[in-house]
């Protein structure tokens, strides 16, 4: 039978949220399915992955120099020289980096070694330490890659020209099931009702962890500038800038119109029942929760960075502004709540463009690769 290893950071943020469909491909294919991550549950009896056959629990850190990794990588070593891999595919920086590390020998007899970029941490525009510490590893690991898989443009161009990867590719996300938001049933009036928003207030969404990456904070300012009590402002998400951001929305007097909703796990329904997504990111690879934005027909307002700009198309079927500019976002914000049927064009138009990120589609496209 053959054998494939999945490598990644973290099983519930990472592994259950982007790879099951992948797990189950390589089960029907007649694949013995290993998974190499940190149980990152709170509770670790709810740790269960479908399609695998074998999870190796091992204390990946996010943060590449703590001393976890360096057993990490001992023990990776350990378990691809002892199972005879015939693909080994890495995901995450800190799973890629020591995946692909530690598969050299067993690349040597046969193992294939994938690993996909989520976004690489260097782009146009970002901090100069990002270019001096994840570029030449990035760059050097390349040589230990049979197939370097992109999920951005201005990503899979730079691998192409720059890095000695055997093969590099270009593969539109991770894939999307659209049906699962296209077709969501919803109750608007109860949905609103129980998130705290009013009837008939224009609502504004994003979904993503409280941090700086994600940049809420924009957008808080952006809605105090417009200074309209009918602007809400919806976060799913949880971080550490929780606190913070509660804090920001009182001191400019926007505390009623801002909600943190924490985690949750009716997102497309609160997509549907929302009238505009905010993605103002610093950084993206691509940006899942825009695409499911897209396919529940929403217009966007994000930032104008690597990776969301293959997608969002600046006065198409959104508006692209840079991360710290608050009169840009306060501005389209303002002419989406007032102009009805630019947001209904935008919406049409995401509806279509959504549909070439298609989980089938992406893949038909990574079973080329597999095979």
């Amino acid at each position: 039978m053959k054998k494939v290893l999945v490598v990644a950071t973290v099983v519930k943020l990472h592994i259950m949220v982007f790879h099951i469909p992948y797990l189950e491909w390589f089960k029907k294919n007649g694949y013995e399915v290993h998974v190499a991550a940190r149980n990152d549950y709170e509770n670790k009896e709810e740790c269960n992955i479908p399609f695998c056959d074998k999870f190796y629990d091992l204390p990946f850190e996010r943060s590449p120099l703590r001393k976890n990794n360096y057993y990490v990588y001992k023990e990776l070593k350990d378990i691809i020289n002892k199972n005879e891999y015939d693909l080994i595919h890495c995901h995450t920086p800190v799973g890629g980096a020591l995946g692909r590390l530690a598969a050299i020998e067993g690349r040597k007899l046969g193992t294939k070694s994938l690993y996909t970029a989520h976004g690489f941490h260097f782009y146009k525009g970002a901090p100069l330490i990002n270019w001096l510490v994840y570029y030449p590893v990035e760059k050097w690991l390349a040589r230990y890659t049979d197939t370097l898989i992109t999920i951005n443009k201005e990503d899979y161009s730079r691998a192409k020209k720059k890095f000695k990867a055997k093969r590099v590719e270009y593969i539109p996300s991770v894939g999307l099931d659209i049906d699962r938001f296209k077709n969501v049933v919803f109750d608007k009036r109860g949905k609103r009702k129980e998130i705290g928003v009013p009837q008939d207030s224009f609502v504004i969404l994003s979904v993503g962890e409280l941090n700086k990456n994600k940049n809420h904070e924009v957008i808080i300012r952006a809605i105090a500038k417009i200074d309209n009590p009918d602007i809400h402002y919806v976060v799913c998400g949880k971080g550490p800038l929780e606190s913070y951001l509660n804090k920001l929305a009182a001191e400019l007097g926007v505390d009623k119109n801002v909600h943190l909703l924490g985690f949750r796990l009716d997102v497309p329904e609160i997509c549907k029942i929302s009238d505009l997504f905010a993605f103002p990111s610093y950084r993206e690879g691509l940006g899942m929760a825009a695409l499911e934005a897209m396919a529940c027909g929403l217009p966007l307002i994000t930032s104008n960075v690597h990776g969301i700009v293959d997608y969002s198309i600046d006065g198409e079927n959104g508006y692209n502004c840079s991360p710290t500019d608050v009169d840009s976002f306060s501005k389209y914000i303002k002419t989406l709540y007032i102009d009805i049927d630019k947001r209904n064009q935008m919406a049409a138009k995401n509806i279509e463009a959504v549909k070439k990120f298609n989980q089938f589609n992406v893949l038909n496209l990574m079973e080329q690769i597999y095979i």
